[in-house]
C-alpha cells in the first residue's frame, strides 16, 4: 500500500473515532442527565456502540464497494479499448508522457517500451491512477471502521461508567474533550493543515453536543419523562 493509501486510511480512522466519541458521549450524557441510574446508562452506550459500529462499517463497505465497482468497470473498458484500437492507445499514451513534460521523442520511445512490456498497466497507471494489485477493499475499509468507532465510544462509555455518579458527567466531558484534542490533531497533522484550528472546531463541536444532549437529558428527567 502506498503511503498516500496509507494517510487515507489514518484519516477514515480517525473520523471514525470520532464520530464513535462524540456520538455515544452525547448519548450517554444525555442519558445521565435523566437518569443516575448505571444499568440505563450501560444499556444506551453498549446498544449505540454497538449500532453504530454496524452503521458505521455498512456504511464504509457500501461506499468502497461502488468504488471498487468503478475501477474494475474502467479496467475492463482500457482492456478492451487497448484490444480493438491499440494504435490510438499508444498515441494517447504518447500525448499524457508529452504533457508530464517529455519531448516527443521521449514520450514516444517511453509509450512505445512501457505498451511492449504491459501496455494494461501503463495506461492504468498513466491515465486512471490504478494499480489493479491493490485495488480499494470494502471488507478492509468496513472493519477499519468499524473498530476505530469502537475504540472512540468505548472511551466516553468508560468514563461514566467507571466514576462516581456525583462527578460522572464533569468526568466524561473531560475525557472526551481530551480525546476529541488527541485525534484533532492527528487529524491537522494528517491533512498538513493548522492544528489548532482542528482542535478548537473539534473542541468547541464536541462540548455544545454535550453540553445540548445533557441539558435535555436534565430537562427530561425533571419533567419525570425518565
Amino acid at each position: 500500500m502506498g503511503i498516500g493509501a496509507r494517510l487515507n486510511w489514518l484519516r477514515a480512522g480517525v473520523l471514525g473515532a470520532n464520530d464513535g466519541i462524540v456520538s455515544i458521549a452525547t448519548l450517554v450524557v444525555g442519558v445521565a442527565g435523566a437518569t443516575a441510574s448505571v444499568g440505563a446508562l450501560a444499556t444506551a452506550g453498549v446498544a449505540g456502540l454497538v449500532g453504530g459500529a454496524i452503521s458505521m462499517a455498512l456504511g464504509e463497505y457500501v461506499s468502497v464497494s461502488s468504488q471498487r465497482d468503478s475501477e474494475k468497470a474502467l479496467i475492463a473498458k482500457e482492456r478492451h479499448e487497448l484490444t480493438e484500437m491499440p494504435e490510438e492507445e499508444l498515441a494517447e499514451l504518447t500525448q499524457l508522457y508529452r504533457a508530464r513534460g517529455l519531448s516527443a521523442e521521449t514520450a514516444s520511445r517511453v509509450a512505445e517500451e512501457l505498451t511492449a512490456h504491459d501496455a494494461l498497466a501503463a495506461h492504468l497507471e498513466v491515465e486512471l491512477h490504478i494499480d489493479p494489485n491493490d485495488l480499494v477493499n470494502p471488507w478492509h475499509a468496513a472493519l477499519s471502521s468499524a473498530l476505530s468507532f469502537t475504540i472512540g465510544a468505548l472511551l466516553p462509555l468508560l468514563a461514566i461508567l467507571l466514576t462516581p455518579a456525583e462527578v460522572r458527567v464533569p468526568v466524561t466531558f473531560a475525557v472526551v474533550l481530551l480525546a476529541l484534542a488527541v485525534t484533532g490533531t492527528i487529524s491537522a497533522k494528517v491533512g498538513s493543515s493548522r492544528v489548532g484550528r482542528a482542535v478548537t472546531r473539534l473542541i468547541v463541536g464536541g462540548g455544545l453536543a454535550l453540553l445540548v444532549t445533557w441539558l435535555l437529558g436534565t430537562l427530561l428527567g425533571a419533567t419525570g419523562v425518565f
